[in-house]
């Protein structure tokens, strides 16, 4: 019989459901049946009104906690907050810029982690996939903070795989190029669109990658960069 990518009933918590990635990683993992609850800053009304949201600083450990404390089943926890910045070179990078990359995008992951792996493990079954960055394998010049940041995301991923995987936890991660987004064609206008990676193949990966037909897959940093 064939098998298809199915997340039928399946509850998933998408952080940063509000941004462009976010926003089609919802949308592709709802129409594979899953129950979807989306968490970030803010969200636009529209939103609000047809989805479950909440609204929450993912920087704060005991605010994630207390959010997730009356979610008893979490199937999958898909980490997409994070920023991007390009800044100086690594010797003229304030505290403050380097601390902000790495709480957006580290801090944020660890705390979803923290709050929904004990219910995992408590039910032995569970899925987290992470963001990191193809950028992030070797560095590049003027994005040591990001790609820093990026780089503990990744071996995060795999850490934290290496300690739960034997108790029935998935735990991967995708390393994406530039991502289609309207603020990177904004950003980059003179580049070349048609090389990078669309955010619904983007959010394809990712929710196969939650799906029973990756739990095969543990520890990998899986490369999803369009055509370049």
């Amino acid at each position: 019989m064939k098998k298809t990518m199915n997340l039928f009933d399946k509850n998933v918590l998408i952080t940063g459901a509000a941004g462009c990635l976010g926003r089609e990683v919802t949308r592709v993992a709802k129409a594979q049946g899953a129950k979807v609850i989306l968490l970030d800053l803010g969200f636009p009304q529209a939103m609000v009104d047809s989805e479950i949201t909440v609204e929450l600083d993912l920087t704060d450990a005991e605010a994630v906690k207390r959010a997730l404390a009356g979610i008893d089943v979490i199937d999958a926890v898909i980490n997409v907050a994070g920023g991007f910045d390009m800044g100086p070179a690594l010797y003229e990078v304030s505290q403050v810029d380097w601390d902000k990359m790495f709480a957006l995008n580290v801090v944020t992951a660890k705390n979803m982690i923290a709050a929904c792996l004990p219910k995992m493990l408590q039910r032995g079954r569970g899925a987290v996939i992470n963001v990191g960055a193809a950028a992030a394998l070797s560095g590049a010049g003027n994005m040591s903070a990001y790609c820093s940041s990026k780089s503990v995301v990744m071996n995060m991923t795999q850490s934290l795989s290496e300690e739960v995987k034997h108790q029935g936890i998935n735990v991967n991660a995708v390393l994406p190029s530039v991502i289609d987004t309207p603020a990177n064609r904004n950003d980059m206008p003179d580049a070349d669109f048609s090389e990078w990676v669309s955010p619904e193949q983007l959010a394809n990966v990712i929710c196969f990658l939650i799906s029973d037909l990756a739990r095969g897959i543990h520890g990998a940093l899986i490369p999803v960069r369009g055509l370049s």
